[in-house]
């Protein structure tokens, strides 16, 4: 009839999970990485916010007309410094992703050629 647990795993999958992260066979930055990128534009986006804060401190702090002058370049400054910090922290993510999956296929290409890690001979 019902089955509560209908995508359950085996005890073996919990076993070979630990044992793929303690002995680095499976590599976690994948799934790390999305977190770590969204932080990332949070606190880029924090940095704007402040930008933000200044410009609009200055417009109020001076009162002429050359204070809301400083106020708009500070306000456009701050949005293209945010909008390279942005690229930039983009950049650098893909760069991980793109070193783990070169290890990845490394790792691959590495069974595929030693007769004695690969998949068909562990299974005789």
């Amino acid at each position: 009839m019902f089955d509560p647990k209908p995508n359950s795993r085996p005890a073996r999958f919990t076993t070979n999970m630990l044992w793929d992260l303690m002995s680095f066979e499976t590599l976690m930055t994948r799934q790390v990485i999305h977190l770590i990128y969204w932080s990332g534009l949070g606190v880029t986006a924090l940095v704007g916010f402040g930008f933000i804060g200044t410009a609009v401190g200055v417009a109020i702090r001076e009162q002429s007309p050359f204070g809301f002058l400083l106020g708009f370049g500070v306000l456009v400054g701050g949005v293209l410094v945010i909008g390279v910090l942005a690229l930039l922290w983009r950049a650098f993510c893909e760069l991980y992703v793109a070193l783990f999956r070169l290890s990845d296929d490394i790792h691959a290409l590495r069974r595929a050629n030693d007769p004695d890690l690969s998949p068909t001979s562990a299974e005789k």
